[in-house]
């Protein structure tokens, strides 16, 4: 019997409300989208976009495709026929037992041409197989020469062996030359042959090829040059493809020297080769490597190989010469006269400066007396304001470097002996590239060695607690903060507060108003870099460069032939490069450096772009401030990345910078990397003291602080100061309490008996010049 009752249906399907998709979450859109992406509605199109189809869009792609094939296509021009430029191949043999020389016989072997010797030096082969030219760059197994062969190289043959593994200045060499910039690299491997089995041959290249790319990604093969179809395929890579370049190389014109000699007939220097990169201007300066910065006399052109015997060119013909326009020698204007003026200062400051403000000037404050008038030699157009910042009388009779040193002596002889700074050069247990840890302690007596790692722990000590406790600062009970601390101020924010630059005229250097200052340095440098694309001698020429002022010493070299050992060129500078300014430098520690951590003032070598100096460079921290004051930074920390700041020469571009430090046996070793940021002289960088104290009693809000300052003068003078604690708390002081230090303070809440009260005081330091070093 069927029942004729009525039952709904049952089912799965829920009634909920659908989910606000304005509330979701980025899963729940992801998941909802399944990867589709949809088009924004209502946004509208200019005309030019609403009348471009795809057809002109894909037209509008293969003409920019079209124009960039004709670009490359000129650039390689210069390379075509038998009087084209040679391609310059640098070989870098990196184990002990390859031997460029190996390598570029086995190369000629495979081009059925005859064998020779292949010294250090340059060497230019003609390839009439391919009609072009080779012009191999053979460098010692060094690091500097190494370097400055590379610069000028479109490609570089990394030489390995099958046999040995990569060693010390190998490896050490790879990594400077990454950073370096680099332009086309090729990889070969010597004695596959002597592997046997021969079946473990193709392992052993693989195994290379991973290697390789550890520090080249892009490389996909290894080419053994013992086989000699793939020697041939090598060379056949070189003479047909592209050079990938280098950026900051290729945005100037420079030049590899084939010949530098003395040319007694014009009394002046010069230096044979081709110019590439852009075109060679007579106006800018140009650095000789390793020689100086000089003035270009006259630019005389080369005849070809096929004119030579004829009369086809003439070989005195002059093709540039520089105008009214040339770059001065002269980094810097005239010095400023520092004139004895007798001027009667007062003395009657009652407060320490404040962002931009004295406190209790107008008010009286027991315990504090004026100075007696006294004589001072100051700058002229000193202000009264300006004067009275002037502790010694005998300030100007020296640069603003001796000065910081002359304090931080003063400082370090009032603090304990635990925490004394060590300023001397350390001989360090590290092992660098070249030597070995039996060469470093070879004539060490057991005294100095005891002394060395001393010297090691107290460094290591001293960055360890800049670390945890980054410029904390203790005075002793006898000391007085006034005279302690005259040149620091406060700020109550360090990124927002303004800093008041005229108080620090009386102390900066001598040479600080004769520095360059660029206020747009964007603008500038794509002005300079534009000016390079126009004009000047053609990529490509033949020329010979004669130079003005260069000693007859370093020209009149003994040159027999172009086989001569010395590796060196021209680069020419960008308008202004030449010009002292404050420059700035990014530097971040390198992973394998392990020696002593390296200190601000510690003097050390740069690399930037194609010149090198011995500098002592201040730390500071980077990023962008509304007041452009960056706290200064005694030590460089693993993992950060701080700002070194030097005076030195303008260099405009991203170019990449290499650190040294360099050992009293005269070895380089590697201990950061960066590149060149910006000149900046308005930027400030202040060094930071922390004064602490302890909380004595603790009523609500109001706290007795103790050990922070041990006299009642002290806490006067300070007193404007805003306070801070460890744990967030701010406050100020309130009044003084006795005549040992103790003080009231207020805060804006209860504080906990273990927080510790800070006070922030900033002085402003000033950079060290740079001074030129070349290797020697």
């Amino acid at each position: 019997m069927v029942s004729n009752s009525h039952h709904h249906r049952s089912g799965t399907k829920s009634g909920h409300k659908p989910f606000k998709s304005r509330h979701a979450t980025k899963g729940q859109l992801a998941k909802q989208s399944k990867g589709k992406v949809e088009h924004t509605k209502g946004v509208r199109q200019s005309p030019v976009q609403a009348l471009k189809s795809k057809l002109d869009r894909r037209n509008q792609a293969r003409q920019k495709q079209l124009q960039k094939a004709i670009e490359r296509a000129k650039e390689d021009r210069i390379f075509d026929g038998r009087n084209g430029a040679p391609r310059i191949v640098a070989v870098v043999p990196l184990c002990a037992d390859t031997s460029a020389e190996a390598v570029l016989n086995h190369l000629n072997t495979a081009l059925d041409l005859e064998t020779q010797k292949y010294p250090s030096g340059i060497h230019t082969v003609g390839i009439d197989r391919f009609k072009q030219k080779l012009q191999y760059v053979v460098p010692e197994r060094k690091l500097l020469p190494v370097l400055d062969a590379c610069k000028f190289a479109d490609f570089i043959f990394f030489v390995l062996s099958a046999t040995q593994e990569v060693d010390e200045i190998g490896e050490a060499l790879l990594r400077a030359i990454e950073w370096q910039g680099v332009s086309t690299v090729f990889t070969l491997v010597q004695n596959l042959g002597q592997v046997e089995p021969a079946k473990r041959r193709p392992d052993v290249k693989k195994s290379l090829l991973s290697y390789i790319n550890h520090f080249f990604a892009e490389e996909d093969r290894v080419y053994a040059v013992d086989s000699p179809s793939e020697a041939l395929n090598a060379v056949r890579s070189v003479c047909t493809q592209h050079p990938k370049g280098i950026i900051w190389r290729d945005a100037r014109s420079y030049m590899l020297a084939s010949e530098l000699a003395w040319d007694d007939a014009e009394g002046k220097a010069y230096v044979t080769g081709t110019v590439r990169g852009k075109g060679l201007n007579a106006d800018r300066l140009v650095q000789l490597q390793d020689g100086g910065v000089y003035q270009v006399d006259k630019v005389v052109s080369i005849p070809n190989e096929s004119h030579r015997g004829g009369d086809a060119m003439d070989t005195s013909a002059v093709i540039n010469a520089p105008s009214q326009d040339q770059d001065s020698l002269e980094p810097i204007s005239e010095e400023v006269n520092m004139d004895e003026e007798a001027v009667l200062v007062p003395d009657t400051r009652k407060g320490v400066l404040l962002d931009d403000h004295h406190y209790f000037d107008d008010d009286e404050i027991d315990g504090i007396e004026s100075e007696p008038l006294r004589k001072r030699r100051l700058p002229p157009g000193t202000s009264e304001m300006q004067a009275k910042w002037i502790v010694d009388s005998d300030t100007d009779d020296s640069d603003f470097e001796d000065t910081e040193e002359v304090e931080e002596l003063i400082e370090t002889e009032m603090e304990p002996e635990e925490t004394m700074d060590v300023e001397e050069e350390m001989d360090d247990a590290t092992t660098t590239f070249g030597t070995s840890k039996s060469e470093m302690f070879l004539d060490l007596s057991p005294e100095e060695e005891a002394k060395a790692i001393a010297e090691f722990r107290q460094r290591k000590k001293e960055a360890e607690e800049d670390l945890d406790f980054p410029d904390e600062f203790e005075l002793r009970p006898e000391e007085t903060a006034r005279e302690r601390l005259h040149r620091y101020r406060g700020l109550k924010d360090s990124r927002t507060s303004p800093w008041e630059t005229s108080e620090d005229v009386p102390f900066q250097p001598k040479k600080w108003d004769t520095l360059a200052r660029i206020d747009n340095y964007k603008a500038t440098k794509l002005k300079a870099q534009r000016e390079a694309l126009v004009g000047g001698t053609a990529a490509g020429s033949k020329v010979k460069v004669y130079l003005r002022d260069v000693p007859k010493g370093l020209a009149a070299r003994p040159l027999v032939d172009e086989h001569n050992g010395l590796i060196t060129g021209l680069f020419s500078l960008l308008r202004h490069e030449h010009k002292k300014a404050v420059v700035n430098y990014s530097i971040t520690l390198s992973g394998d450096y392990e020696g002593p951590p390296i200190k601000s003032k510690d003097v050390l070598i740069l690399q930037c772009g194609s010149r090198r100096w011995k500098v002592r460079p201040l730390f500071s921290q980077g990023g962008a401030t509304k007041n452009n004051v960056h706290k200064y930074e005694k030590f460089i920390q693993p993992g950060r990345t701080c700002v070194a700041t030097v005076v030195g020469e303008v260099v405009f571009g991203n170019v990449p910078v290499l650190w040294w430090k360099q050992h009293p046996n005269g070895t380089l070793e590697l201990v950061g990397t960066g590149s060149f940021l910006n000149t900046d002289h308005e930027r400030v960088i202040a060094k930071r003291r922390v004064l602490a104290g302890h909380p004595y009693k603790i009523h609500k809000k109001v706290v007795t602080v103790r050990y922070m300052f041990f006299n009642a003068e002290d806490v006067n003078w300070f007193k404007a100061l805003p306070l801070h604690t460890k744990r967030g708390r701010s406050g100020f002081v309130k009044e003084s309490l006795g005549t040992h230090g103790y003080f009231k303070a207020t805060f804006d809440g209860k504080l906990n008996p273990q927080d510790t009260v800070c006070v922030y005081l900033y002085k402003r330091c000033f950079p060290s010049e740079a001074e030129e070093w070349y290797g020697r």
